[in-house]
């Protein structure tokens, strides 16, 4: 079961098997001059256009999301996230197909179990087939406070400042085109967007990386720190290629095919960025790219 494929890598064998793609569009809200907006979009919209779609009803607390690939139905089981907000925080609710009961559930968000790219849904493998999500999304043309020191130069304003929602997605558009994370049909940077995850780690380990590491202190006491600062610091270059994969000339998170790259030259080039990171620093990178007949 696969929404826009944006986040897959299938193995150079490919997939013994039947492959569904979830194309079903459509979707009903409500609107409050008050409390907001209540949206119940399907599953196989487009999440980016569906951003947009609620910035020009006037709703906010998605746009720091835009740019992101794939379609609606997927946005919950990665509980997708950018510059400080993941998706999780506006879900009210998921209605799913489970393929083991053979019924229609729905989960409230609570029951979703959202955590850092994480959800029920994904650790369940392809049992639940979302089907639609609803969202509660705030009524207003301004955005959060902006927390991501790159977002605010990028603004030019200072960190905790409000700017206008569509200010706000016209920055993280561009900043995502600078680093080619978005979807070039011209000139072909193709990746499946940040091959790893941010590492969520100990304050022990936190305290022992370099003074210039950085680190997001998490509600837990946990510390979140950047996959991309890792690797830089690992040694791992832009533009690095082994066969016909390459380390992204823009963004060293972004693992991309010019072409003619196998599933075999993106895993060897994965396993030797991930290697060299756990060699400089004791920490282990993990995945955010889901594989199909394939094993990092």
């Amino acid at each position: 079961m696969i929404g826009g494929g944006s986040n897959i890598l299938v193995g150079d064998s490919g997939f013994d098997g039947t492959v569904i793609v979830v194309e079903t569009t459509g979707n009903s809200y409500e609107i409050d001059a008050c409390s907001g907006g209540m949206l119940q979009v399907a599953a196989g919209v487009n999440w980016d256009e569906f951003v947009a779609f609620t910035l020009a009803k006037k709703l906010a607390n998605l746009e720091s999301l835009s740019g992101i690939p794939g379609t609606v139905g997927a946005a919950p089981i990665q509980n997708i996230g950018a510059y400080g907000h993941d998706v999780s925080e506006v879900i009210a609710r998921v209605r799913t197909y489970d393929r083991h009961e053979k019924a229609i559930k729905t989960f409230t968000a609570d029951q979703c179990e959202f955590s850092y790219r994480d959800s029920i849904f994904k650790r369940s493998g392809d049992r639940y087939v979302i089907l639609d999500v609803t969202f509660q999304l705030r009524r207003g043309e301004f955005s959060l406070p902006i927390k991501y020191k790159e977002l605010a130069e990028e603004l030019g304003v200072e960190l905790e400042s409000k700017v206008s929602t569509q200010e706000l997605r016209a920055a993280v558009l561009g900043l995502r085109q600078k680093k080619g994370m978005l979807y070039d049909e011209i000139n072909h940077n193709w990746s499946a967007g940040s091959f790893f995850v941010n590492p969520i780690v100990s304050e022990e380990i936190a305290a022992a990386l370099p003074v210039d590491a950085p680190r997001w202190p998490q509600s837990d006491g946990s510390i979140k720190t950047s996959a991309a600062w890792l690797m830089e610091n690992a040694g791992v270059k832009k533009g690095e290629t082994l066969s016909g994969a390459k380390i992204s000339d823009k963004h060293v998170l972004a693992l991309t095919n010019s072409g003619a790259a196998t599933a075999t030259d993106i895993v060897e080039l994965a396993r030797s960025a991930r290697a060299r990171v756990k060699e400089k620093f004791g920490i282990t990178l993990v995945p955010e790219v889901r594989f199909v007949g394939v094993e990092l």
